[in-house]
């Protein structure tokens, strides 16, 4: 089965009248619960910008929570499921600040929860993969919040040593 164009999907999209439209993008967010947090974001931002980071560091911080630091391999595999629900999240927003406020959120609480204490590869890697991605994505803002963001970075960096 041959998938057609995005340029394709639009042209047919166009053809569309409203109410079939609201019909097929209802039917699409049944179909996986990404898509449907994907339509509740894009349709409530609008009111409260803010909401989409909020709700995402609730969720990462639940996830922070209940997991399992008992153990050096409990505390990796927590971290890196963590990370995976992070990425997944982080794919719902184009914001690149909101990308950056997430992520440095997300190392804030592994140094925060004693990941690095345990010393594992596994984790210090993770977390210097995440501190690269965030200096990365820096680069690419204003520079006012170039500054705030460098601040944080270095709190975070310094965790390393």
């Amino acid at each position: 089965m041959k998938i057609a164009s995005l340029a394709e999907i639009k042209k047919e999209l166009s053809y569309l009248n409203e109410k079939e439209l609201k019909d097929l993008i209802l039917d699409l967010s049944k179909f996986s619960t990404d898509n449907k947090a994907y339509l509740f974001f894009k349709l409530f931002e609008r009111e409260n910008p803010r909401l989409y980071v909020e709700m995402v560091k609730e969720e990462i911080e639940f996830e922070f929570v209940k997991a399992n630091t008992k153990h050096y391999h409990f505390a990796k595999k927590s971290a890196q499921a963590v990370r995976r629900k992070l990425n997944k999240l982080l794919k719902l927003t184009k914001d690149k600040t909101a990308q950056i406020e997430l992520i440095l959120f997300f190392c804030e609480k592994l140094r925060l929860y004693g990941y690095l204490t345990f010393h594992h590869p596994v984790i210090e890697n993770l977390y210097a993969m995440q501190i690269r991605k965030i200096e990365r994505m820096i680069s690419g803002v204003h520079e006012d919040l170039q500054y705030d963001y460098q601040y944080q970075l270095e709190e975070l960096k310094s965790a390393l040593d």
